[in-house]
């Protein structure tokens, strides 16, 4: 099916790797022009290699820039460097940002506690406020597709309660900050991936004994693929979600079955 959004324009947070890099590998395949956006030095070759295949596989516009998108003084030039780029203002935001601490709370500090808010749950205000801030006087609409998890419902017993309090937090701001502006024609959903083989995850999925077991408790009896998500980020960003605001969309292969 031809979602129609060639010659869109989007930020995704977080997409040098893992989640981040699958969503935008899909987008860029359906046309969309997309900002890579890494927050370390770290990972700026990762980041330009991602933008580089984007734009040699699929021929769309991509740049890569570095924002740390928890900070707010960061976030204009992140905005500012996209629409230079793309002649044009960003209509899809994907926040997808994320770190996952591994610590019970009571072994934890709050510092721990507070990163993992900022990142999850702060950039995610950050980057929704600013997208508001453009595209609402210039009337153009758009997509907002927050990343959250199946932890926000079923929570966690190895460590990941800073995590799964966070998840929750995008799902509530999701729906209703999706109240608040749909009278702008801005739709606002949430996707719940299931338990992808990321970076992120590796400190739970160590090897490959670990991951059979996991698998043995899956419906579908497998991890998911980062793309089976992108799949569900594309649909909502494009008018084939026409109805859809508000939402929570479940992509777990039945972890939550919501």
């Amino acid at each position: 099916m031809d979602l129609n959004l060639r010659g869109k324009r989007a930020i995704v947070t977080g997409s040098s790797r893992g989640l981040g890099a699958g969503i935008v590998k899909v987008l860029a395949r359906e046309g969309v022009d997309i900002l890579i956006n890494y927050a370390h030095t770290g990972s700026e070759e990762k980041a330009h290699a991602v933008s580089e295949s984007l734009v040699r596989d699929f021929g769309i516009k991509s740049i890569c820039f570095r924002s740390n998108v928890t900070q707010e003084e960061e976030i204009a030039p992140l905005f500012d460097a996209a629409e230079k780029a793309f002649d044009g203002p960003v209509t899809i935001l994907v926040n997808n940002a994320g770190i996952c601490p591994h610590v019970n709370i009571v072994d934890s500090d709050f510092k721990s506690w507070k990163d993992c808010m900022a990142v999850n749950v702060d950039s995610m205000f950050l980057c929704c406020r600013e997208f508001l801030k453009r595209a609402i006087p210039q009337k153009c609409g758009g997509r907002i597709i927050n990343i959250a998890s199946q932890a926000a419902f079923n929570g966690s017993k190895n460590g990941k309660t800073h995590y799964s309090a966070s998840k929750g937090a995008v799902v509530s701001f999701g729906i209703s900050l999706a109240k608040e502006v749909a009278k702008y024609n801005i739709f606002v959903n949430t996707v719940c991936p299931g338990m992808l083989l990321t970076e992120l995850t590796s400190v739970t999925l160590i090897d490959e004994e670990a991951v059979k077991k996991y698998n043995e408790n899956l419906l579908l009896g497998r991890l998911e693929e980062v793309s089976e998500v992108g799949e569900m980020v594309a649909f909502l960003a494009s008018d084939a979600a026409s109805y859809s605001t508000g939402a929570v969309f479940d992509v777990t292969g039945g972890m939550i079955s919501r």
